[in-house]
């Protein structure tokens, strides 16, 4: 059964293309189209990550080209009027970087990408080295997982471990990643914390229960002329 799935260490891409600071913003804009990327980690010292330029950064440029901005883009845009007067990385960059940890759960990467709106990330280590880079479509790549392995986790993770022999009494399919739960359980009030648990695996699309309580003790056959 494959648990590999579950932090950004695996799947982020480990070759990067990455810029120093004092890189002129043709240089940047050339290796953004070279290498199909929409942001470019800025690096300073042996590898430490200072910034990220991205495709927004430079297009205040090309904004402002043909006229002055205007007082109130001077007054309300001052970050946008200062990038489009930029030279170098350095100082077209957004920083502090918005940076994940390889350790991070996809869960936690996928939030900060939602968040804060962006596509990708720079992936760093505890001194805040560049390690790799993660994007949407790597997140993504969770539901990739076959429905057999999902099936397997959720039996062996949370089905066995919740319900111990009682385990036996319940079925577990799973259909183009949605996971459903057949049979009976002796506590139904455990089934919300079930879907939970099961919701949670990486790769499970949505969760559906098909379960029911014990069924009625037998009160035996009615005594002849009572």
């Amino acid at each position: 059964m494959d648990h590999s799935l579950h932090t950004v260490s695996d799947v982020m891409t480990q070759t990067v293309v990455a810029i120093g600071q004092e890189a002129p913003f043709k240089e940047i804009v050339e290796t953004m189209e070279q290498w199909k990327v929409s942001a470019l980690p800025v690096l300073a010292g042996e590898g430490r990550v200072i910034g990220v330029v991205s495709e927004a950064d430079l297009l205040p440029k090309e904004e402002f080209r043909e006229s002055e901005p205007s007082r109130t883009a001077q007054l309300h845009r001052l970050d946008d009027v200062r990038k489009a007067g930029a030279l170098t990385a350095g100082e077209l960059m957004s920083a502090p970087a918005l940076t994940v940890h390889a350790d991070d759960t996809i869960a936690q990467a996928a939030r900060t990408m939602a968040h804060k709106s962006v596509k990708r990330l720079p992936v760093v280590d505890g001194q805040g080295l560049l390690q790799g880079v993660v994007s949407r479509s790597d997140l993504l790549k969770v539901f990739l997982r076959s429905d057999w392995d999902l099936a397997e986790e959720v039996r062996t993770e949370i089905i066995s471990r919740l319900f111990g022999d009682a385990s036996k009494d319940l079925t577990v399919t799973v259909a183009d990643g949605v996971v459903t739960l057949h049979g009976s359980v002796r506590n139904t009030s455990l089934l919300p914390a079930v879907a939970r648990l099961v919701r949670a695996v990486e790769g499970v699309v949505d969760v559906a229960l098909d379960v029911t309580g014990p069924a009625p003790a037998s009160t035996g056959p009615p005594v002849a002329g009572a």
